[in-house]
């Protein structure tokens, strides 16, 4: 039986080229729900924004390697939201969650999303929130298999 080595761990800069080739399938996913507002190609973030994400500790994106292969990645951030009403409360936003097409159900969505709780726990993060578009109900139905529920619903009028 072949052996394989995995891990997951921060990102870093030799990651840049398995990352934007994820992101690239996210961009795909959500052109296809919702073309008018994403376009069918381009990059979210340029390589000097992604280096610079990778290394800022209030952006933490962690990948899962399988033998030297970027097969998915979170993207992290922590929020400190300030208000007269609410309660000063650490919330780690997980702004992006993508698993690889040719490697999706072998459950490296729900290491990452495992790893990334963990992640929030150890850092006395309070809740982990983040936003799922209606056009990807693939991703809703992961999301809530992992125990999320609707924190707010967020509706628009198209005009």
């Amino acid at each position: 039986m072949d052996r394989k080595d995995t891990c997951i761990r921060l990102a870093q800069a030799t990651d840049l080229e398995g990352v934007n080739a994820l992101l690239q399938q996210v961009l795909s996913v959500h052109h296809g729900g919702r073309p008018d507002l994403f376009r069918e190609k381009g990059k979210k973030y340029t390589d000097e924004q992604l280096l610079a994400i990778f290394q800022d500790p209030e952006t933490p994106v962690f990948v899962y390697e399988e033998n030297g292969s970027v097969l998915g990645y979170a993207f992290c951030a922590f929020q400190h939201p300030q208000s007269g009403s609410l309660k000063p409360v650490t919330t780690l936003y997980v702004d992006d969650i993508c698993v690889d097409s040719k490697a999706r159900g072998r459950h490296i969505g729900k290491s990452l999303y495992g790893h990334v709780v963990d992640f929030a726990r150890k850092n006395g993060c309070h809740n982990l929130t983040l936003h799922v578009w209606e056009c990807n109900p693939g991703a809703r139905a992961f999301y809530e298999a992992m125990g999320m529920k609707p924190q707010y619903t967020s509706m628009e009028t198209l005009l």
